[in-house]
């Protein structure tokens, strides 16, 4: 096995430390491995600037997984870069759709025994990546809701009985009754599918299929086909909201008649102002942003059995 570079989230709590260790003894026992931990950008950079050849393994969850690619991208580095994942995180939505086992020491195997492949970015025009899935609308209001109630529920709780983790479900829920729509154009590779005379109450761009630990928004989206995948959610009336979102919690959304899915290469947004979820990390508001497919741009240890969702 190639030396290991493990980066791990210095501000975890001691059930996540305990659960790494499971797999520290996995590693450990196949070869070279340093764990270091991380807290902020500057130490994340510290860590990178001495990785080498190694393999980095992100002990962590979407999030986490982010922050590193980010860093990579930054420093010029990320393409002839190898990581691989231990999933540690509230969702998992990443290792969910590339079918990385959540548990603990079966990730650690397949840490050991797994192959390198390549696999897709999405990159916007500042330079920011998006290695799951970005959306903006009643997702990223759901986002923003359920950051605050995870942080509020956090500290309830002891282990990983601990209620923060209800915190995107109540974020969901809450937006599920009060969801802003907008008025948004969107293009997708320069044709437009939405114009600003169609509302919309959602609007996402999968390099990934699921977002907040498991809704498969956009289920045929597979990291390793060179396409994004795009979902539109027209359904704004209160009716169509409620419709809408039970459709999307048993997978069945993209059967409405107010719900577009197509894939592209590069998709812009535009219109009234807008909050983005990418990968969980929220900015905004927002008046324009364009994505784009970073085809194999970097090399991730998945399982060998991993299949495309969508094709080639």
């Amino acid at each position: 096995m190639d030396p290991l570079l493990v980066i791990t989230n210095s501000d975890a709590g001691t059930s996540d430390q305990e659960t790494l260790e499971q797999a520290l003894v996995i590693l450990r026992e196949a070869g070279s491995v340093e764990v270091t931990g991380t807290s902020n950008p500057g130490e994340l950079d510290g860590v990178l600037h001495r990785a080498g050849s190694r393999t980095i393994v992100v002990a962590g969850g979407d999030g986490s997984l982010h922050a590193v690619v980010q860093a990579l991208h930054k420093r010029n580095e990320l393409a002839d870069a190898t990581l691989a994942l231990l999933p540690l995180g509230t969702g998992n939505d990443f290792a969910r759709g590339t079918d990385i086992p959540l548990d603990i020491e079966e990730a650690a195997r397949l840490v050991v025994k797994g192959k390198a492949r390549p696999v897709d970015l999405i990159l916007d025009e500042t330079g920011s990546v998006v290695v799951n899935n970005v959306h903006v609308g009643v997702g990223a209001q759901a986002s923003r809701k359920g950051k605050k109630w995870k942080e509020r529920l956090g500290s309830v709780g002891v282990g990983k009985v601990n209620l923060g983790k209800a915190g995107y479900p109540i974020g969901a829920l809450m937006s599920a009754f009060h969801p802003p729509h907008r008025r948004l154009r969107v293009e997708v590779d320069g044709e437009v599918v939405n114009d600003l005379d169609q509302p919309v109450l959602m609007v996402a761009i999968g390099n990934g299929a699921a977002i907040g630990g498991g809704t498969e928004i956009t289920p045929d989206a597979d990291p390793e086909d060179r396409r994004l995948d795009v979902m539109i959610s027209r359904s704004v009336s209160p009716a169509a909201k409620l419709g809408y979102v039970a459709r999307l919690r048993r997978g069945e959304h993209l059967e409405r008649d107010d719900v577009l899915s197509m894939t592209g290469h590069t998709v812009s947004v535009s219109g009234e102002e807008f909050w983005v979820s990418a990968d969980g990390e929220l900015y905004g508001p927002e008046r324009h942003r364009t994505w784009r497919i970073e085809p194999a741009a970097y090399r991730m240890v998945l399982p060998a059995l991993h299949l495309t969702r969508g094709g080639g």
